[in-house]
């Protein structure tokens, strides 16, 4: 397995040289040091490390905070702060920018490769969920019923495409409102069966079969709703 590349910025060199001399010894690959914002940003992009160790105060227009701002935003890499200011506002600043941890100067070796591992993992199973979220999303969109999920209150949390085309509301202003409002149906009933009509944007009334599944967690608490629902009108055959 290759080694963790690790970018190190820090403003004072024999401090930055201290910090890559036991990162090695830890069996990290430092690809780099930086000693400014711009050339933090710069080298980040050169050389694509693994993790960032940022000091928050550095010389120039740019400090640590505004440079793993940046990063985050246009590199998705991790940063891991190095610090001798535990300020309220200092670490508020930082918070901001969502980094993935704090060591605070002076530190002991274990400290800093407890951070750094720690960070690591957080950031790959960040990675993992987000691309399982996303296989999740087109596999719902992909299907023909449509699918809606709410939190513990019945707020809708996700609409499928199917979904949001039969009740006419889009996800993003779906996103929050109470299913009732969202969910437009009735249940009646006909002279054969139990039926629940949806009422659809253009005023129509679709009867639909409407299945409901509570979300727990490991636990069995509820943590929301998933509803599944299909029309039953007869599908027109291809032309």
């Amino acid at each position: 397995m290759a080694a963790t590349k690790i970018l190190v910025v820090e403003d004072e060199a024999i401090v930055a040289e201290s910090i890559r001399i036991k990162l090695n010894k830890m069996g990290y690959f430092v690809v780099s040091t930086a000693s400014s914002a711009d050339e933090a940003i710069r080298k980040t992009e050169e050389y694509l490390p693994d993790l960032v160790l940022m000091d928050i105060v550095l010389q120039g227009e740019m400090d640590g905070i505004e440079a793993a701002g940046q990063i985050h935003k246009n590199f998705n890499i991790p940063v891991v702060y190095l610090t001798a200011y535990s300020d309220e506002k200092t670490l508020l600043r930082a918070k901001i920018t969502e980094p993935f941890g704090y060591i605070i100067k002076p530190f002991k070796e274990r400290e800093l490769q407890v951070a750094i591992e720690i960070s690591l993992f957080k950031h790959d199973m960040e990675r993992k969920l987000k691309e399982r979220s996303e296989w999740f999303s087109v596999t719902l969109n992909s299907i023909s019923d449509g699918v809606i999920a709410t939190d513990s209150k019945g707020c809708v949390l996700f609409m499928n495409t199917v979904a949001q085309s039969n009740t006419g509301w889009k996800l993003d202003l779906a996103e929050g409102k109470p299913l009732k409002e969202v969910l437009n149906i009735v249940t009646e009933r006909t002279g054969k069966e139990n039926e629940t009509l949806l009422h659809a944007p253009d005023g129509t009334e679709i009867p639909i079969d409407i299945s409901t599944n509570s979300i727990k967690d490991d636990k069995g608490n509820i943590l929301g709703v998933a509803m599944v629902f299909r029309s039953l009108e007869p599908r027109k055959a291809p032309k």
